[in-house]
């Protein structure tokens, strides 16, 4: 990146260490290991400047920690996700999304579908084979959501810019 100005952020909601350190486990054992710069994360926005406001209001964010049921597995076609869904998750990127609205990219503005990824950039056959494997044993289940993370983007990998803990 040649300037401030180009730099972007990237919004994650961070989960409690166990739920964690499950998904970081299957993402090391299912993503091919050239392309998996990444922990495993649960992206609320993909791309928010690098300004003050931005800072400010997940400064002044009022959040509880709160519960997140892992509902089902998704098919990628090259990849596998789990599904994250709750009331207090739509809620927290509904106002996000308000909050932001001028800067939203159009990726940003569709519809949220939580997700923590576990697999991609991968065949399709391996993809199905790695879901049909998961869900044989898959029971829903939740994790907490503990807070947010600001994340630079770095065209591939992802430097922390700073953490939001819920209270």
């Amino acid at each position: 990146m040649n300037n401030e100005a180009e730099k972007v952020l990237i919004l994650t909601v961070r989960m409690d260490e166990v739920s964690q350190s499950y998904f970081d486990a299957l993402r090391v054992e299912h993503f091919p290991a050239e392309r998996n710069f990444l922990k495993a994360h649960l992206t609320l926005f993909h791309k928010l400047p690098d300004t003050a406001e931005t800072v400010d209001i997940l400064s002044d964010l009022t959040v509880s920690p709160f519960v997140v049921k892992v509902t089902t597995l998704i098919n990628l076609g090259a990849g596998v996700a789990f599904r994250l869904e709750g009331a207090e998750l739509t809620a927290l990127r509904a106002s996000l999304s308000k909050a932001y609205a001028e800067h939203l990219s159009p990726q940003d503005k569709q519809g949220f579908r939580g997700h923590v990824t576990v697999q991609n950039k991968t065949s399709p056959e391996i993809a199905r084979t790695l879901l049909a494997r998961l869900s044989e044993d898959f029971n829903p289940f939740e994790v907490s959501a503990v807070g947010i993370d600001l994340w630079y983007y770095l065209g591939g990998p992802w430097e922390h810019k700073q953490y939001f803990p819920f209270r």
